[in-house]
């Protein structure tokens, strides 16, 4: 049988209501592949375990014209459409309990992107969770990580926008189908992923599918499934984020967890994580070694991760700069050393954090963070 038949007979399946991954599953163990399903034999699928009359005869009632149409409008989206089965499906959502029978596709999966770290979070965040979203969505598409994220507003925006910044790749798993994408606001970052090559844009719902509350939950196992773990960087006690996280823990993916604010609804969810045993997060090393091999093969080196600041041409700043050479100093070594007055300098250090070429630590302690060009 070829593709397209194969393609035909599954999409058959899946467009009746009710036929989701395990109903399909059940299907194929009962009768070998899609294409031999008795698509028109309700009887005989309901002898098929859990599948009842409603079932039966909303597989039977699916036209071979809604295949037609189905077909016809991912041609006119410029979508792919994978099935479980196909040499190209992700290998490593073929490999959790309830793999999507289809996957519709904007853009292109790469190879390396099974090299995935999932990155979610509260739709409703805050200015430090948007922060640190994009500053490790940033860290690990330098270090060569894809970032897999629901393309909701808030954390997953944020993450998708960081992997883009550094050049890195980004796949958005949605909740509705790729006909209209959801939400409208990032429409134009779903253009940059596709237009760019720098990534996909995910469903395993019919084209059509609006947006219901009830698609994320599903939607996320997609999310963690293709991940090698899933980091969560802000969310509230019963956030979805949580759904994802405990999904992830399901399917043998490490769970990670930027910590939060004691006093920031937004990061209760995060914290309580973090006590139940998902691992506290504050650098990228947090993360890799938590990865085992492939963690140690993808640390990227300094000069990678934290590229040359340019040299500034202030001589106080050189002066600095100079001093901090010898290692680490507080403000007041810095002060005996250079002679500079103590305002000034606190200024200096200050503009110098700004422009990334300092770090700060408790006590007034200052370092050179990375090499001046």
């Amino acid at each position: 049988m070829g593709d397209l038949d194969s393609l035909r007979a599954t999409l058959r399946l899946t467009l009746a209501p009710g036929v989701g991954a395990i109903t399909f599953q059940r299907l194929i163990k009962a009768f070998g592949d899609a294409a031999s399903v008795p698509v028109n034999n309700p009887p005989l699928l309901r002898r098929v375990y859990d599948i009842g009359e409603k079932t039966a005869a909303a597989i039977a009632a699916v036209p071979p014209e809604e295949v037609d149409q189905e077909l016809t409008l991912a041609d006119q989206l410029g979508a792919r459409i994978l099935c479980v089965g196909d040499a190209d499906y992700p290998a490593s959502l073929k490999n959790i309990p309830d793999p999507p029978p289809t996957l519709y596709m904007l853009g292109r999966l790469a190879p390396t992107d099974a090299l995935a770290i999932g990155l979610v979070g509260a739709r409703h965040c805050t200015h430090y969770g948007l922060e640190q979203a994009e500053r490790f969505a940033q860290l690990l598409g330098r270090a060569g990580f894809a970032i897999i994220s629901g393309g909701a507003r808030g954390i997953d925006s944020a993450g998708h926008r960081g992997a883009l910044t550094v050049g890195g790749r980004t796949v958005a798993v949605m909740g509705c189908g790729l006909a209209k994408l959801y939400p409208p606001e990032n429409q134009t970052l779903f253009e940059q992923i596709v237009r760019e090559d720098r990534g996909a844009i995910l469903s395993e719902l019919p084209l059509r599918t609006t947006v219901l509350p009830g698609n994320f939950p599903t939607r996320n196992r997609i999310i963690s499934g293709m991940s090698l773990g899933v980091l969560v960087v802000e969310a509230a006690r019963r956030s979805g984020s949580l759904i994802t996280a405990n999904v992830a823990a399901e399917q043998g993916r490490t769970v990670f967890a930027v910590p939060g604010r004691v006093d920031s609804a937004t990061s209760q969810g995060t914290n309580q994580l973090i006590r139940n045993g998902a691992i506290l997060v504050q650098d990228l090393d947090d993360i890799l070694e938590h990865l085992g091999e492939v963690g140690a093969k993808m640390a990227p080196a300094p000069e990678e991760l934290f590229p040359p600041a340019p040299m500034p041409t202030d001589p106080i700043e050189l002066k600095v700069l100079a001093a901090l050479k010898g290692g680490p100093m507080n403000l007041d070594d810095l002060v005996r050393q250079t002679q500079i007055a103590s305002g000034k300098a606190l200024a200096t250090m200050t503009m110098l954090v700004l422009k990334g070429a300092v770090s700060q630590q408790a006590g007034n302690v200052f370092s050179l963070k990375r090499p001046m060009a």
